[in-house]
C-alpha cells in the first residue's frame, strides 16, 4: 500500500486492460459451454491456460511504468485477437461437422478421393467463373497469369494456393458440350466441376454452389471468385488477403452501390426492386462481381445456410444480401478493379502493382481473349513473383 505511486494514466489503462480480459472471460465461458455439450472440440485446458497468463500479467501491471503497461496491453489485445480467431475456426469446424452428419438438402459434386475428415489445406481457393462458350478464354488465362500443369499443382503443394475454372452441366447432361468440356479437363486438370446447369440467370445459384463445394473440398482460409475475362495479379492478391488472416470474417473487393434497375429489358434488371425502397434507390454497398474474396468462416456459413440463402438476379446483389446482417468486416480494396493500360500500368510503373485489373464498360477486360496478353505484359507483376512472395 506504502509502494510506488500508480500515475492516473497507468491505472486507465490497467482498468481497460481489466475489462477487455473480463469481457473475453464472460462471452466466452459460455460459448465455450454450449459447444461442449455438442462436440468435443473445444480445448478448455488451452482456454483457461491462456486466461490464467492474461490474469498473471494484470496483477503486475500495477507495479510497472506506464510504457511497460502499453506494452503489456498491446500484447493482451494481440493474445485475445488470437485465441478470437482460434475460437471463431473452432466454431466453423463444428458446424461444418453437424452440416456433414445431418446434411443440408443441397449435393454437392465431390471427388472420389474426398473425405469428411481429410480435407486438403490451402490459403486459397480461386474459383474463376467460366462457360462452356468461353474455351479461348480460358485459354488466354492460361497463356499468361495462371499456371498449367506442374507449375499448378506446384503453386498448391507450395503456396497453398488452389486455383480452378469453375463449371457446371449442360440442360443435356452428356451432350457434345459436357464431353468436350471433359476433354479439355482430361487435358489440364483444372476445373472444378459443379452439379449446377450452366446458365447466366443462374449464376447466383453457381456462386452459391462454388462456396459450398469449395469448402467441402478444401479447408482454406480464404475463398476467392473471379471472371475469366479478368487479368490477376497472384502474388499481390495473396500479399492482401495474408494482411486480414487475424480476421475471423472478412468480405474483400471493390465495395459498389449501383442503382436498382426497376425498368423490364435493360441488363442487370432486377424483378424484386420493390424490396429495396422507392424507384431510383440504390443496393446496400457490395463487392463487384468481378472479383471478391471471403474469409473460411463466411465461406462455411453459405455452405451451411445454402437451402434457404435468397438468390437475386445479380450474383453480387445476392452475396452481399447474405452477409450484410452478419458480423463482417467489409474490406474496400481498390487495388482489386483497376483500369487496363495506361491505369494499371501507371499504378505498376509508380510500384503499385494492381491485384486485379479490368474494363468497368465490359464488366471485364474488354476483347479479353485478344487483349489479355498485352494487359498482362503491362500491368503483370512478373511470373516469379508469387513464388517470391511471403506470405
Amino acid at each position: 500500500m506504502r509502494g510506488k505511486a500508480v500515475s492516473g494514466k497507468a491505472i486507465l489503462v490497467l482498468c481497460l486492460a481489466s475489462f477487455l480480459a473480463g469481457s473475453l472471460i464472460t462471452s466466452r465461458t459460455w460459448t465455450s459451454q454450449s459447444h461442449n455439450n455438442n462436440h468435443p472440440i473445444v480445448n478448455h485446458v488451452t482456454a483457461s491456460n491462456k486466461l490464467g497468463e492474461f490474469d498473471h500479467k494484470l496483477r503486475k501491471l500495477g507495479e510497472g511504468k506506464a510504457e511497460d503497461i502499453m506494452g503489456e496491453v498491446s500484447k493482451t489485445h494481440k493474445a485475445i485477437q488470437s485465441l478470437e480467431k482460434t475460437i471463431s475456426n473452432l466454431e466453423m469446424e463444428l458446424a461444418v461437422s453437424r452440416m456433414s452428419s445431418v446434411g443440408n438438402g443441397v449435393t454437392l459434386q465431390k471427388p472420389k478421393s474426398y473425405s469428411n475428415h481429410t480435407l486438403q489445406k490451402a490459403f486459397v481457393v480461386i474459383g474463376i467463373n467460366t462457360a462452356f462458350s468461353s474455351r479461348k478464354r480460358r485459354d488466354s488465362l492460361r497463356q499468361t497469369w495462371m499456371p498449367t500443369g506442374e507449375k499448378l499443382k506446384k503453386l498448391e503443394k507450395e503456396k497453398g494456393i488452389v486455383i480452378r475454372f469453375v463449371i457446371g452441366h449442360s440442360a443435356t447432361t452428356g451432350g457434345v458440350l459436357d464431353k468436350a468440356l471433359d476433354k479439355e479437363e482430361a487435358e489440364h486438370k483444372d476445373f472444378l466441376r459443379l452439379n449446377h446447369v450452366e446458365g447466366y440467370h443462374q449464376l447466383s445459384t453457381k456462386t452459391r454452389l462454388y462456396f459450398s463445394t469449395a469448402v467441402s473440398m478444401w479447408d482454406a482460409e480464404f475463398y476467392v471468385k473471379v471472371d475469366d475475362d479478368v487479368h490477376l495479379n497472384l502474388g499481390m492478391l495473396a500479399t492482401t488477403l495474408a494482411q486480414y488472416r487475424s480476421k475471423p470474417r472478412v468480405y474483400i473487393g471493390c465495395m459498389k452501390s449501383g442503382p436498382v434497375l426497376s425498368e423490364k429489358g435493360v441488363k442487370y434488371h432486377e424483378p424484386e426492386y420493390w424490396k429495396f425502397g422507392e424507384d431510383g434507390n440504390k443496393y446496400f454497398r457490395h463487392a463487384t462481381g468481378q472479383i471478391y474474396g471471403i474469409s473460411k468462416d463466411l465461406a462455411a456459413y453459405i455452405s451451411i445456410n445454402s437451402p434457404i440463402l435468397h438468390r437475386y438476379a445479380n450474383e453480387d446483389v445476392s452475396l452481399g444480401s447474405w452477409l450484410i446482417g452478419l458480423e463482417v468486416e467489409h474490406v474496400d480494396d481498390r487495388s482489386m478493379c483497376c483500369g487496363t493500360p495506361p491505369d494499371c500500368e501507371w499504378k505498376a510503373q509508380a510500384g503499385n502493382i494492381c491485384v486485379a485489373s479490368f474494363d468497368w464498360s465490359c464488366s471485364g477486360v474488354c476483347k479479353s481473349v485478344e487483349k489479355m496478353k498485352y494487359v498482362h505484359n503491362s500491368c503483370g507483376e512478373g511470373d516469379s513473383s508469387i513464388w517470391k512472395s511471403d506470405f
